[in-house]
């Protein structure tokens, strides 16, 4: 009898072994909340409790009988094949109840069976996972060598990834313990991507469900460590969003990270090819993509909106005029597919804060402008974002003699209309919305002649036959 405790005690260490057992996910497993059911959860621990299923290779040991023990694969029926006595159904039960009911069966023809159940290889896991994850569905996971099974984050990660739309704090485990019975345990995955927590790795089971719910409010900062975190999305999965607004190239941007931040940037465009530069896209970068804001952009009142897996339409508030003015980083969201950035026109906007905002490097380097009429050099001119109006007229070449110095700013809108209107050129003013004001891409200045301009073309043209013939006559009056 003293020999038998003794292997009996061994198999049980075998068992934990092969189970996998890990004291860190004692933590996670604290928190552990029956579901509602009309029979009361059992509160035994998640890691305590292993079902038999389909696939699972067992080892059963017959103390003393050893033609009776042997290796034995669970199959697709859910039974064993026992010498002599013919199949078990062993499916859902648990180890030590597997071998209550071997001891049973051979009970007729072994006297005092004591039998040993150990589990020598799991089977494969299938769990489901839903809710804010990247490709919610069910999945076939391996078991470890070593009988180690695998975690939470592995189930995440083979699934592409949280949302940051996802509540980090309540990620639910739920898992079928027999008996009818079901019990969940809450993960707070921030403490383990923020803290190191390692007891909210909790490790799976054949058949558990894994539910990431959607939070209540999406928080900067919190999406911020999704996003730098090995449960964020794949970084180099391309994705699609729409930039709208104060930009200059409105429309629907590709992009796809590269793995090696050396790389070059590659400058976005609107022609469906997919943009790779190394990170993930965040708003400053997709602005970039969109050939930068506009003067009039109203930075701190960009909108992110986007949409949950349930479906429901989300509005993220950001102010990059905190990032520009005081480098608050948290301003900068990552963006994630489908993701729609709008960015209003500003209706008061001073003179400085339209400087400052072209000055910054979400504004284009550089626009073109054309400025026609009777200055030096009249055409297209290349000039800095933050130009104004005068600067525009002396990178033309200023005035010529011909010149008035009220001329005309033909503007093309983001709405398809057209606006113009006269402005008074005094090339001593600074920075005035109305009399110097900030050029945009495309703008037509048009410098007119002056009235004394216009009236000697005028004469020119009434007198021009006339002078043409004068030394003709003069010609004919010396004959």
């Amino acid at each position: 009898m003293t020999s038998h405790i003794s292997f009996t005690v061994l198999g049980r260490a075998v068992v934990g072994v092969v189970l996998g057992v890990a004291v860190a996910a004692e933590g996670a497993l604290a928190n552990l909340e029956p579901l509602p059911r009309p029979a009361a959860a059992t509160a035994t621990a998640f890691d305590d409790v292993y079902l038999l299923g389909p696939g699972d290779v067992i080892g059963v040991s017959v103390f003393n009988v050893p033609e009776y023990s042997g290796e034995q694969q669970v199959l697709a029926n859910g039974k064993i094949t026992l010498p002599l006595v013919g199949q078990l159904a062993v499916a859902g039960l648990t180890l030590p109840q597997a071998e209550q009911a071997i001891s049973e069966l051979y009970r007729p023809r072994v006297r005092y069976p004591q039998i040993t159940v150990s589990l020598l290889t799991p089977r494969q896991l299938r769990i489901t996972i839903s809710g804010e994850i990247y490709r919610p569905g069910v999945y076939t996971m391996a078991v470890g060598e070593v009988g180690q099974f695998p975690t939470l984050v592995d189930a995440i990660q083979l699934a592409g990834g949280i949302t940051q739309a996802a509540d980090m704090e309540r990620v639910s485990v739920q898992r079928y313990v027999g008996n009818g019975q079901t019990q969940q345990a809450l993960s707070d995955l921030s403490a383990l991507i923020g803290q190191g927590d390692g007891q909210q790795n909790i490790p799976l089971r054949d058949g558990d469900s894994i539910v990431i719910t959607q939070a209540d409010a999406i928080d900067l900062r919190t999406s911020s460590q999704i996003a730098v975190s090995n449960l964020a999305t794949d970084a180099e999965e391309a994705i699609s969003v729409v930039i709208i607004g104060e930009v200059f190239r409105p429309g629907t941007y590709n992009y796809a990270s590269r793995s090696s931040s050396s790389q070059s940037v590659t400058v976005g465009d609107t022609s469906g090819n997919t943009v790779q530069q190394p990170g993930r896209l965040t708003v400053t970068r997709a602005l970039r993509l969109a050939g930068g804001i506009r003067p009039l952009a109203d930075l701190r009142r960009v909108e992110v909106k986007r949409t949950t897996r349930s479906g429901d339409s989300r509005t993220i508030s950001l102010d990059l005029w905190q990032l520009v003015a005081a480098g608050e980083g948290s301003q900068d969201l990552v963006l994630q597919a489908g993701d729609t950035v709008v960015v209003p026109t500003a209706a008061d906007a001073s003179p400085g804060e339209i400087g400052l905002l072209t000055a910054t490097n979400l504004s284009p380097d550089t626009i073109r402008v054309n400025v026609v009429g009777e200055v030096e050099r009249p055409g297209s001119v290349t000039v800095a974002a933050n130009t104004t109006l005068n600067q525009a007229v002396l990178a033309a070449g200023g005035f010529n003699r011909r010149a008035r110095e009220t001329v005309e700013l033909i503007r093309l809108n983001p709405n398809g209309t057209i606006t113009q209107r006269a402005v008074e050129i005094d090339l001593a003013q600074g920075l005035n919305l109305e009399g110097n004001p900030i050029m945009q891409h495309n703008d037509i200045v048009v410098v007119a002649p002056s009235a004394t301009a216009r009236l000697s073309d005028g004469l020119n043209t009434l007198l021009g036959p006339f002078l043409e013939i004068l030394p003709i006559i003069n010609g004919w009056n010396g004959l």
